[in-house]
């Protein structure tokens, strides 16, 4: 029996840790350090905005509205388009804008070939990766622009939100709280030392840094950035460049987009092994262990782990407090049905779905973790309908 106490204080102590100790340590830490929060005026360099877009021609239109819209000078900002792939049209559609540079191969070879391959065409020094359907803030690239002048920053990622409604569906009020919770610990990352990784949303990078990716890599947005950080070089967070997009249409569509990260993610983990020693890479690798590994390799396990060995405890003790922790659990996991039944319902007490939505997100990294190892999971995107 005590060896179960101890698994069961072990196992909270992970998943507590994993969602909340590691940012209260970030919070701390970040109390005591240094602040500088100003930002040089600089002379605005050319930037290339990269686009991969596959099958998209439902929202070319908007995208490059939003493109033409940005706050930045048109004679330093090249629009350049990679549809390799495409059946729909896309390229044509494109190619009717004088001021776009599109490439178009007929062979798909999955986002991470067309940026291996847009890439070669780049000649600005700082180059925009973003998606499709994710609309950019005006000032998105001006606030991203000057961290560049910190030799030490190789990689600047903005904030990616997800468009509230007044009532939302469970996957829509799920993804936006668990967005907000992630922007609140990148800022803390950045803050502090580096953020772990970047969103293909909105993301830019030292065009000398980028080295050619695997062909195969499932993550690219996160690999590109890490491979970054790995030569010495920080990821810097601005919440004030974001892009904006709907949230997939229901929780099938989400499971989609879900299921291939936790595939890319045993990926990345086992192909960027080396920042797992926190002796190299010190307070990189911490936060490495804190914020990705620990939460897509042990999490998931951990919280089935939990339930099992406190039902085993109430049944077996009568400690008050394994009783109780076994009611929150219950409360928990009542919620997660309840947001299952409802959740192709618009509420406006968006709350009630998130322990849905968690339960979700860690089912979708043990499936995706399983088909990685199967060889299943396909580089090609299989793209989650949206709102």
């Amino acid at each position: 029996m005590m060896m179960i106490k101890i698994i069961f204080w072990g196992l909270l102590l992970i998943i507590a840790y994993s969602y909340i100790g590691y940012a209260f340590i970030l919070m701390i830490i970040h109390l005591f350090q240094q602040k500088h929060t100003t930002t040089p005026a600089i002379d605005l360099p050319a930037v290339t905005l990269l686009i991969a877009a596959y099958n998209e021609k439902d929202v070319l239109e908007a995208k490059m509205a939003n493109s033409a819209s940005l706050d930045y000078p048109r004679e330093k900002l090249v629009h350049l388009w990679i549809t390799d792939g495409s059946t729909d049209g896309s390229e044509k559609l494109l190619m009717q804008n004088n001021n776009i540079t599109v490439l178009h191969n007929p062979e798909r070879l999955g986002k991470i070939g067309a940026i291996n391959r847009g890439m070669q065409y780049v000649t600005t020094p700082i180059v925009v990766f973003s998606d499709a359907n994710s609309m950019l803030a005006p000032q998105a690239i001006r606030e991203i622009v000057p961290y560049f002048t910190n030799p030490s920053t190789g990689c600047v990622a903005g904030e990616k939100r997800i468009v509230k409604f007044q009532s939302g569906n469970a996957v829509s009020a799920g993804e936006g709280l668990y967005w907000n919770y992630e922007s609140h610990i990148k800022k803390l990352e950045s803050d502090i030392n580096s953020t772990i990784g970047a969103v293909g949303e909105l993301y830019a990078i030292r065009t000398e840094l980028f080295e050619e990716v695997a062909p195969d890599t499932i993550l690219d947005d996160f690999v590109i950035s890490l491979q970054i950080a790995q030569k010495g070089y920080k990821i810097k967070y601005t919440p004030n460049a974001f892009a904006t997009e709907t949230s997939s249409m229901n929780i099938t569509e989400e499971l989609k987009r879900k299921v291939r990260i936790g595939a890319g993610s045993l990926q990345a983990l086992i192909r960027m092994k080396s920042l797992l020693n926190i002796f190299k890479f010190k307070m990189l690798s911490f936060q490495y262990w804190s914020h990705k590994v620990i939460r897509w390799t042990v999490v998931p396990f951990a919280m089935l782990m939990l339930l099992i060995t406190n039902i085993d405890l109430v049944l077996n003790t009568q400690i008050y407090v394994y009783k109780a922790f076994a009611v929150f659990q219950f409360i928990f996991y009542v919620m997660a049905i309840i947001g299952w039944i409802f959740r192709n319902l618009k509420l406006r007490f968006r709350i009630i779905f998130a322990p849905y939505y968690m339960i979700t997100m860690n089912y979708a990294l043990v499936v995706g973790m399983i088909r990685y190892l199967k060889g299943f999971q396909s580089v090609n995107w299989e793209k989650a309908k949206r709102f």
